[in-house]
């Protein structure tokens, strides 16, 4: 520990830390655009700019380092005059359409525009100018509203290790842009979102399929039909500045009757239909010495990584479908077979926590009916603005259930959101599978937490069984690594392109670096997903009724050749530049 003063007031802070952190430690903020903890300290935006005594001038609070004895002043006319400054300057260069930008009220430059008082005209003179890439299915670049606060690039590489994107040019010319400056959708980016999640304005954003759904909702010819993800009730209700964390499952279903969904089913059915066709392709695969390991392919940011990087592995990837894909290609089949209606008439809508669910669904192989599987795609951040649109009072609605027979789902469902829930999920029913007896203890705890890489071993009906779980595309590579070196031996694996799995999803609600670099917020999320387990009567996806209802209706079992033509699906290998 190391004694400061900050504003005149002595504290003890721990060693090593810099200004800013230092200043959090003992609840003093200091604002940034730029710094993320741990992946982008480079002090360029000059807003944390704090004095510190004997110091020469002003230091970025993000990269200097506290030391015994130093006195600091966070707030100062000075200080003042110099923040405002640097973002009337910064503002000079960006483009101020800030009433149609899809951050408008949401926007961390904006906020801080508003909290210095800005003169947003006070610089004025030459500005680069840049055309949209919207040409990738799933994210949209608007270079007018860059900051080049480089937080885009520094998750791209860091937490991803892609780096599809990074500074080009100098000078007033510098800007965020691929490789050769090609367009997003030839490059090798997989569509995970964390750039726009660390984005401070609306220079990344989602391509919004709001439009397409309010469409078909008006359309009285359409059967329009919803199935939330597991970890979008996790986290819709922090677009309506409820607590992070907080379970809003029943007014999640509630808000979709009211935007006029006619059906309301939920995709943690289609979780537990992957489990029962995932745990069998795994007892296949170990019992007839098929292909292993055998690695989960629920995350289709990870599957267009794979394709592109390690198409080696493509025989390893289990060949169904995510549980979108899953839901909606029993919807139009099954669902639609039963109730006498034609594929053509349903309009599917997944609602993620993921953009690069937008790309899969345009995949080919996912039309189990002649027609796409899923028709649209939002983000939570979009159904919350559609909530918000229709002037829905979220956080005062009943708790309601989801829709039967393809709204029932189990514990082992919904904790699909969190790093480690599929393979928890696989590993309730494909033990019990194997073994034939009931499992006393339901919590694989080895595989829970948010760290980047986590192993454990199970003695399975006299199998050591090896299983490894990765999040977060670099930890995904160190994975691979060590499997096709030979170094580890795994039978099963699980891999979500999003560190910390969907909870932490490209299409997740807006969090600013304030909340986001001092807040755990996948653990927090996680932790409502397996409340959320605890609390349900089934907890093992193969006990779900309305699951062997289906089963026995119409796919006969799990991996029989309809499930296979339904349920499953096949990959590419891809250029990987």
């Amino acid at each position: 520990m190391v004694n400061i003063k900050i504003n005149g007031v002595p504290y003890q802070v721990e060693e090593g830390l810099t200004v800013l952190e230092a200043a959090h430690s003992v609840g003093v903020f200091i604002p940034t655009l730029c710094w993320l903890r741990e992946i982008n300290a480079i002090g360029a935006c000059r807003i944390c700019l704090v004095e510190v005594k004997g110091a020469r001038g002003m230091v970025a609070a993000c990269v200097y380092p506290v030391e015994e004895g130093m006195e600091i002043v966070t707030e100062s006319e000075k200080i003042y005059n110099s923040r405002k400054r640097n973002i009337e300057l910064i503002l000079s260069t960006h483009e101020k359409k800030c009433l149609s930008c899809v951050r408008s009220g949401d926007c961390e430059l904006q906020a801080l525009a508003h909290a210095y008082g800005v003169d947003e005209e006070a610089y004025a003179g030459f500005r680069e100018t840049y055309e949209p890439d919207d040409t990738s299915a799933y994210l949209v670049r608007e270079n007018n509203k860059c900051v080049l606060c480089r937080r885009c690039t520094a998750a791209c590489s860091a937490w991803q290790g892609i780096g599809v994107i990074g500074p080009i040019a100098r000078g007033f010319k510098t800007h965020i842009d691929t490789a050769f400056e090609r367009q997003l959708a030839e490059t090798n980016c997989v569509g995970c979102g964390q750039c726009i999640n660390v984005c401070p304005t609306g220079a990344l954003h989602e391509v919004d399929h709001t439009a397409r759904v309010w469409e078909a909702l008006h359309d009285p010819e359409k059967i329009v039909i919803s199935g939330p993800a597991p970890s979008v009730r996790a986290q819709l209700g922090e677009c309506f500045g409820m607590p992070i964390g907080t379970d809003v499952e029943g007014k999640l279903a509630a808000a979709l009757r009211r935007l006029g969904f006619d059906h309301v089913f939920d995709t943690d059915f289609g979780a537990d239909l992957t489990i029962l066709e995932e745990a069998n392709e795994f007892i296949e695969r170990v019992q007839n010495g098929g292909k292993l390991p055998l690695i989960t392919s629920c995350s289709p940011g990870w599957i267009k990584y794979c394709e592109h990087n390690y198409p080696d592995f493509l025989e390893n990837l289990s060949s169904c479908k995510s549980p979108m894909q899953m839901l909606g290609a029993t919807i139009k089949t099954y669902w639609a077979q039963k109730m006498g209606v034609d594929p053509k008439k349903i309009f599917f809508v997944g609602i993620m926590p993921c953009t690069a669910k937008k790309f899969e669904m345009g995949r080919d192989d996912q039309s189990a009916a002649g027609v796409p599987d899923v028709d649209a795609v939002l983000t939570t951040r979009e159904l919350g603005r559609m909530i918000e649109r229709a002037g829905i009072d979220f956080p005062n609605l009943p708790d309601e259930e989801f829709d039967n027979p393809l709204g029932e789902s189990t514990g082992a469902a919904v904790i699909f959101g969190a790093t480690g829930g599929v393979m928890e999920a696989a590993l309730r029913t494909a033990v019990e599978t194997l073994t034939g007896e009931e499992l006393k203890n339901l919590d694989f705890t080895d595989v829970r937490g948010t760290d980047g890489v986590k192993e454990a071993t199970y003695e399975v009906a006299g199998l050591k069984v090896n299983v490894a779980v990765a999040s977060g595309l670099a930890n995904a590579k160190k994975v691979l690594e060590s499997v096709r070196s030979g170094e580890k031996n795994y039978h099963f694996i699980e891999i979500m392109a999003c560190p910390g799995g969907c909870v932490n999803g490209g299409g997740q609600p807006y969090q600013p670096a304030r909340v986001r670099n001092f807040t755990d917020l996948k653990t927090l999320r996680a932790k409502a997903l397996y409340k959320n387990d605890e609390k349900k009567a089934l907890r093992k996806s193969h006990e779900n009724p309305m699951i062997k209802q289906v089963y026995a209706e119409f796919f006969g079992k799990p991996g029989s050749h309809k499930a296979h033509e339904i349920l499953h699906t096949s990959y590419v290998a891809r250029d990987p530049f």
